[in-house]
């Protein structure tokens, strides 16, 4: 059964908006496309509750808002985990998924694969971050990278890295697809793990991008797999309402056959399983007719199995 929560929370990004994501993708009907259209059981839990009041500190702005958010994403994964159950975490800004990928890594550990489609690596501690924007930390955060910092930065990198604790996901198990606007601090990071980038998508078209992925993956012996969309993975054109927008992503049919193919993929004899995931950065201020949320929408549906015939 899929239990879908929310985490309406966007302090630590440069624009706020995505805490009204995931009420937009409720209105955009995923509930209806996944439990009525397609038959799925399940549930919506609501919202859990964030600090949206917070100051935003000495340290890592709003670092402790967000260490409450994902205290809290954290043990409601486990509870859908431990219920047998499928979670998909709304978002939200993308800090908001290290929260599910914490409970992930404990229960999987080396077994779990982590599919990041996203426009950004989001592997930046504060030595390196243009910014400080925890939205752009997730997954270093997650793989317990030092901050390499001192004083209150580095204390609050301390408390992030409390709130997902240990084990650490390996950065080799992390298949990232649609990357185009890097951090030059972030480029050795992004190689640690298997990286598509524009570029290899224009060049070797989606199929053959996404089977280095699907090969990677079995290679390295991932039986579970997690998957977060950022939906600033996608061109503007098409999904305008995110935070982060950057121009030449991922078109609708792009995106909808990489759905596709990662719902064969599951099929198929000796795959891994698909054991969550998040949909993040709908920013329904930055956005007309809630159009992003309603591609993201219909995007989950391929994911499971909705076609064409």
């Amino acid at each position: 059964m899929i239990e879908i929560h929310g985490a309406p929370f966007d302090l630590g990004g440069a624009r706020q908006g995505s805490r009204l994501g995931p009420d937009a993708l409720r209105l955009g009907g995923l509930a209806h496309s996944l439990f009525t259209d397609l038959g799925l059981s399940g549930i919506d839990r609501g919202n859990i509750n964030v600090d949206l009041a917070a100051e935003p500190g000495p340290g890592l702005p709003f670092a402790a808002p967000v260490c409450e958010a994902l205290t809290k994403l954290k043990q409601a994964t486990n509870e859908v985990l431990a219920a047998g159950n499928f979670p998909i975490m709304l978002g939200g800004e993308h800090s908001m998924s290290a929260g599910p990928v914490s409970a992930m890594v404990d229960k999987y550990g080396e077994k779990l694969g982590v599919l990041w489609i996203d426009a950004h690596v989001d592997m930046n501690t504060p030595d390196i971050s243009p910014s400080q924007n925890i939205h752009g930390m997730p997954l270093a955060l997650l793989c317990g990278f030092e901050s390499g910092v001192s004083g209150s930065y580095d204390t609050d990198w301390r408390q992030l890295g409390l709130s997902v604790g240990r084990p650490k996901l390996n950065p080799a198990n992390i298949c990232w697809f649609g990357l185009r606007d890097v951090d030059p601090g972030e480029v050795a990071r992004a190689k640690m793990g298997c990286a598509v980038t524009m570029h290899d998508i224009d060049r070797d078209g989606v199929l053959g991008c996404w089977t280095r992925i699907d090969a990677y993956f079995r290679e390295r012996g991932i039986e579970y797999l997690y998957i977060s969309l950022d939906v600033d993975a996608m061109d503007p054109i098409l999904a305008p309402g995110t935070g982060t927008a950057v121009r030449g992503g991922l078109s609708y049919r792009e995106a909808h056959f990489l759905a596709e193919l990662i719902y064969s993929s599951l099929q198929s004899a000796g795959s891994y399983s698909m054991v969550g995931m998040d949909v993040v950065e709908v920013s329904p201020i930055h956005d007309s007719n809630n159009q992003t949320a309603i591609v993201a929408v219909e995007w989950v549906a391929s994911l499971f199995g909705k076609s064409i015939l």
